[in-house]
Parts: C-alpha cells; structure tokens; sequence
C-alpha cells in the first residue's frame, strides 16, 4: 500500500504548532498567511474562532500541522469557557506554541490611549502569560501589527516580554503582509520532529466540508452586520448533498436569539441575507472547486449557545 501523505524524501519532519493568543491579536490571519489559502475565518469581529482549525503547511520536507485556537479571554458563560479551555489544551498538545500579540493593542494601552477593545486585548494577554507561568512553560512569542511602529519602541516591548521568563524566542511579524513571518516559519520548522507527514501533500485544513461552509457564512453575517449584531449567532449546515452534475446543494440555519436579530440579519427587503448567501456561495464554489447551490434560512432560537449538541458539533467540551 502506497503511503500517499509523505514525500519522496526519506528526512520529512512533521507537528503540531499551536497559535494562541487574546481575541483579535491576528491568529486566523497568521494560520492562513502561513497555510497560503482560506483555513480560518477572518473578520473585524474579535473571538470569531470558536474552535481549535488545523491549517497545513509545508516548508520543504516539513509540514507544519498549525491549529489555530480560540482567543485565550476572560470567559462569561459556558461557550465561552469551553473555548478558553479548547485553546490552552491545544497549546499543551503542539510541538510549539506561538503567542500571539497585538503590539499595537498593547502600545495604545501602555500610553492610557487605548480603545476598550485594546485594553481588553492588553489584559488577556497578562492573562495568557500568568497561565504560562503557572503552568511553567515557555512558548514563542510573536509581536504581530508592526507596520509603522519604530524598532527602537518595538525592542523595549519585545524586552519587557522576554523578562517575564515565559518566552524562548521573539519575533517580529505583521500576518496581514508577511512580514518577518518567514524566520517565524524556518524556527517552527526546526522544531519539528523527525517522521512522516500527517496529512496528505494537497491537504491544507482538517476541517470537515459541512462545517467548513459554516463557518464561511458565519464570517459573511458578520462582516456583513458587525455594527448591529453582538456575539449571538451562530450557523448550521443543515443538508450537504453532493449531486450528479458535480455540483453540491448546501442548506444552512443562522441562529440569533432574539427576533430583531433575526430581521438585522434579513435586512430591508431580505437584501441583507441575499448579500450573505451570494458572498458565501461565491466563497464556497472557488473553495470546493465546484458549482454550489445555497440555500439559508434565519431562525430564533434563545438558548442555542447552551445546547450540548452544538458544543460537540464543534468539537468543544460542554462540561465545563
């Protein structure tokens, strides 16, 4: 039997990196700069990863499993605690573990400039250090948004960082243009053990097709509605039907939990639903390589972030 997930060399090296990092800090963003293609959702929404998406990439003879996590933050109710959960036992999963800081967040925040978004995100991060350092463990730390900041500024935070003792090493990237992103990439590589490739060569995310599409509508809601709809919808794929022409027939629910949500989410018309059908559906056929037929519907169900199913839909632990 042909083994069809390594190449020809015989030195290939392949694990599991685990990004971490408060809501925001750029991680799905780095995930997919690395990976070269769409693996996680990406929008101006923080904590829009809700659970850990395994992105491929390969470098040479290594191929680099990155799971990217949800944002490590204070949590308020059960989804988000399982998220918080699912981030750090990614982490103590991985070969490696990058952190992931908005330097810019972080900045503002030292001068007292800061928007209540950044200060929230410079907390998680004292957050996510404390938890290291309980846990005694060293990561590598990645200060991500550089563009336009001076060196100088930039090595007095990298300096402050590295004497909390929780770091081996520090780069400095921006995910958005590749920057320094590169070295970050050949350190990860060199971390990675000897052994064959866990994931076929044109595989570049472990993630399920009906879940997949979920989560490219569910980033269209909220690019679409970021202004008016809170952290309160959530999207099932609820048919995945592959037909004889080649082309796949996808049906999905996006759940609100109030009534104005649901006719935010509709919008004057039904154009705002017809605007987030259309942008997925344009996603999901180059993605799936394949005509798609999609079809969405908006329900309001109160208590749907409580229901056990959903958590193991997406592989999150309800009992937490």
């Amino acid at each position: 039997m042909t083994d069809t997930t390594s190449p020809t060399s015989s030195k290939t090296r392949a694990g599991f990196v685990a990004i971490i990092g408060a809501p925001n800090a750029g991680k799905s963003t780095l995930v997919n700069r690395m990976v070269g293609a769409k693996v996680s959702i990406v929008t101006q929404k923080v904590q829009t990863t809700r659970f850990p998406v395994r992105g491929v990439a390969i470098e040479g003879d290594t191929q680099i499993v990155l799971v990217d996590t949800p944002g490590i933050f204070s949590p308020r109710r059960r989804l988000d605690r399982a998220m918080v959960r699912s981030a750090w036992a990614g982490s103590e999963d991985a070969e490696a573990t990058v952190h992931l800081v908005d330097v810019q967040a972080e900045l503002a925040s030292r001068a007292d400039k800061a928007t209540p978004g950044e200060y929230r995100s410079a907390q998680d991060v004292q957050t996510i250090i404390e938890g290291l350092k309980a846990a005694n463990r060293k990561v590598i730390l990645a200060l991500n948004k550089i563009d336009g900041i001076k060196r100088d500024t930039l090595l007095a935070v990298a300096k402050d960082f590295f004497d909390t003792g929780v770091y081996s090493d520090v780069f400095m990237i921006s995910a958005s243009t590749g920057a320094g992103v590169e070295d970050l990439t050949a350190k990860l590589v060199s971390l990675m053990p000897e052994g064959p490739w866990l994931y076929p060569e044109d595989q570049t995310a472990d993630l399920p097709a009906r879940l997949l599409a979920a989560e490219i509508t569910r980033e269209k809601v909220y690019l679409r509605v970021h202004e008016e709809l809170p952290y309160a919808a959530t999207v099932e794929t609820t048919a995945f039907e592959e037909r004889k022409d080649g082309s796949v027939r996808i049906e999905q629910t996006i759940l609100v939990e109030r009534e104005g949500q649901r006719v935010i989410v509709i919008g004057k018309g039904g154009q705002t639903l017809k605007w987030i059908g259309q942008a997925s559906r344009e996603e999901l056929c180059e993605i799936l390589d394949r005509k798609v037929h999609l079809f969405l519907h908006v329900k309001v169900k109160e208590n749907w972030a409580e229901e056990r199913g959903l958590f193991s839909d997406i592989g999150l632990d309800f009992d937490v």
